[in-house]
């Protein structure tokens, strides 16, 4: 009977080791994922930093049209 448990214990191994080398593989391929991901979310970051800060600079500048106008008596229409 002992015979029979240890036949399965080695067939039991063989399996999980290729299940272990698959996991190690997935592992691997989430990592590569994760990676990617933080990186476009860094690109995305930086990008909406700088909409924020244009959008800042042309709200500035509208102003001082609008203050340019008002002193040449000239009314802006959009």
């Amino acid at each position: 009977m002992n015979k029979d448990f240890s036949e399965l214990i080695d067939y039991l191994d063989k399996k999980f080791s290729g299940i272990d080398s698959e996991f190690a593989e997935v592992r691997s391929d989430i990592a590569k994922i994760y990676d990617g991901l933080d990186a476009y979310a860094k690109k995305a970051d930086t990008y909406f930093q700088e909409m924020l800060m244009l959008a800042n600079k042309v709200d500035r500048h509208e102003r001082w049209l609008h203050q340019v106008a008002e002193k040449l008596g000239v009314k802006l229409e959009y």
